[in-house]
């Protein structure tokens, strides 16, 4: 295993993970988080709905430029209590060379609420 690798798992696992597509909606400051982020609301389609997510982007993305975004996230992992937040989905991206977060979406128009497979 090459540094930095994670253990292999099965595809059996990997399912278990469901990421799906979503737009950002609404995208507000943040204050009260430990480290600089701010509040997204997601729409992930009729099926699921709208989301909360904190995220930590403030780095590479303006509050102004979200809303429209699409984006995917972990859907079905409990939600999480951050600060005065309850954060309902994890809002997937990678690191830049800098370490901040790039948000991980799809390149065109795609319906909400489809699973990363």
């Amino acid at each position: 295993m090459a540094a930095g690798e994670a253990p292999q798992t099965t595809f059996d696992q990997f399912l278990k993970v469901d990421i799906r597509v979503g737009r950002i909606v609404s995208a507000e400051p943040f204050p009260e988080a430990r480290k600089p982020a701010c509040r997204l609301t997601i729409d992930f389609g009729p099926a699921i709905g709208l989301k909360r997510s904190s995220a930590q982007i403030t780095q590479n993305y303006r509050l102004d430029d979200l809303p429209g975004r699409l984006v995917l996230a972990v859907v079905n992992f409990a939600p999480r209590q951050i600060g005065p937040m309850r954060s309902e989905v994890l809002t997937l991206g990678v690191p830049d060379e800098a370490g901040e977060v790039v948000l991980i979406g799809p390149n065109w128009e795609v319906p909400l609420g489809g699973r990363l497979y």
